[in-house]
């Protein structure tokens, strides 16, 4: 379910990038700085594909790389942005998903921890009813043999590590 919603949404990325993309070119039309600041931009990375692309080919990366014209620079620039623009917003997708899925599991780890921390308190409550019967049960059994009553009602000494009761032969 995650990847169709995962190619939904880069493919609506890119296609809300495509007005930016375009309203980088009109901008840079009207304003010269902006548009040497994008022309330095394009030819920056023109120089540096091509030497990557020479190195990877094993060609001499030392010749010296032609300058794209203007239009063609603006026009490479604008992509570039707008390449940058969509991976940008796809990675800031990516690592809210990471994070919220981290803040899921921290709370499904505490609830265990809460759930963890209920059950050992009621085993040591447990525990101490226990003893508290035992105690009881012993006290019983003292005093039943204190009055005689023993062979009246067939108690014999219990042995209470085990929770068992002997029976009678």
């Amino acid at each position: 379910m995650v990847l169709p919603l995962l190619k939904l949404g880069t493919l609506a990325v890119k296609t809300l990038s495509k007005p930016v993309a375009g309203k980088l070119k009109q901008q840079a039309a009207f304003h010269p700085k902006f548009r040497q600041f994008i022309i330095n931009i394009a030819q920056a990375n023109h120089r540096l594909t091509t030497r990557m692309q020479r190195s990877i080919y094993s060609h001499a990366t030392d010749v010296e790389i032609r300058p794209l014209n203007e239009e063609k620079a603006v026009q490479a620039a604008v992509d570039l942005i707008g390449d940058v623009f969509v991976f940008t917003v796809a990675g800031a997708v990516v690592i809210f998903e990471v994070q919220r899925s981290a803040k899921s599991e921290a709370r499904k780890e505490e609830k265990r921890l809460q759930e963890l921390e209920e059950m050992r308190q009621r085993d040591e409550q447990l525990a101490k009813e226990v003893e508290i019967l035992r105690q009881k049960l012993e006290e019983i059994e003292q005093l039943a043999k204190g009055r005689g009553l023993g062979g009246i009602f067939n108690f014999k000494h219990s042995n209470t590590d085990g929770g068992k009761v002997e029976k009678p032969a």
